[in-house]
């Protein structure tokens, strides 16, 4: 098959390292122009870019696809199909019109539930049984297109943002591949009931209210772990959560009401955070055992109350 592949980050690059190792002839690579990171905010190539350079395939770095000169490098192509996961840029009907079987989409969701964004993070926050990747046909619609296949598996109680992308990435390459392999392919159109939008994570949200339920504070600190980490206050200084689990204690809300070498219980809106893994501001990631010995916290001492951040969507 020849085809084009657009996308940016590490889910798209394991999609596009199955596709090479199934044999399909990539014409050209899209994906985002470079962007600092680092300390010294260097410019450094997506992940995808980092794939196609080492497979020696041209990539394509335009600032939009709906310039002239984008669309007639991509027609000149005659590809079969392009395949998109996690790109960042709108593909107008032109584009996606050109190849012969148009642009399959890698999405992170069963869909129609969460299209957009922040598939991934928003199933967790939502406490879904499941998830799942579906491969879509691609059409003006924000992930609204047919849908060729589908996987799902359920959500482990203990996933984080982390570890769910892996899985996802993981089924998304093995679906796409499928899809490939399986063109034409019929697509079934996504049902009218169920519509649920995954809007971008904002780092706003990483913040903790301590009048949730405990249960929900859970998911939130697992959404949150890698980036940018769910953040407390106390004292007015930040402290970040990275690992905590529900546990059945009360007391008044945001109050420590245990402390010992492994645990650091704070009372909820409903229930309590037993922390098990926290960094205050320039440290490290350390377990509660370790923190507490570079930390004074106390029973009684009592995080800041923040200002509620959005309820979670459904």
């Amino acid at each position: 098959m020849r085809l084009i592949f657009a996308g940016t980050p590490e889910f798209a690059a394991l999609a596009l390292k199955a596709i090479l190792a199934a044999g399909h002839q990539v014409l050209l690579v899209l994906t985002q122009p470079d962007r600092p990171a680092g300390r010294g905010m260097n410019l450094q190539p997506s992940p995808v870019k980092q794939v196609a350079l080492e497979s020696d395939i041209e990539v394509f770095q335009p600032l939009s696809l709906k310039a002239p000169e984008a669309q007639w490098k991509l027609a000149g192509l005659d590809a079969d199909v392009m395949v998109v996961a996690a790109y960042g840029l709108i593909l107008p009907q032109v584009v996606l019109d050109m190849p012969r079987f148009g642009c399959l989409n890698i999405h992170a969701s069963l869909l129609p539930r969460w299209r957009g964004a922040a598939p991934i993070q928003r199933a967790l926050l939502a406490g879904d049984a499941e998830t799942g990747v579906c491969i879509m046909q691609m059409e003006a619609g924000l992930d609204t297109g047919p849908v060729m296949l589908r996987g799902a598996f359920p959500i482990d109680p203990a996933e984080t943002s982390a570890t769910l992308h892996d899985r996802l990435a993981a089924l998304g390459a093995r679906l796409v591949v499928d899809a490939l392999e399986q063109l034409p392919l019929a697509a079934e159109p996504q049902p009218l009931e169920g519509v649920t939008y995954a809007h971008k994570i904002e780092k706003a949200e990483a913040l903790i209210d301590w009048y949730r339920p405990a249960a929900a504070l859970d998911r939130h600190i697992r959404v949150f772990n890698p980036f940018p980490g769910a953040q407390a206050m106390f004292g007015g200084q930040i402290i970040k959560l990275w690992q905590a689990r529900p546990v059945d204690a009360h007391g008044e809300i945001g109050q420590i009401l245990t402390v010992d070498r492994n645990h650091l219980v704070v009372a909820c809106g409903d229930g309590a955070l037993s922390i098990l893994e926290l960094q205050k501001a320039g440290g490290k990631r350390l377990p509660v055992q370790q923190f507490l010995a570079g930390n004074v916290l106390k029973v009684g001492d009592r995080f800041d109350l923040s200002i509620p951040i959005p309820a979670d969507p459904a």
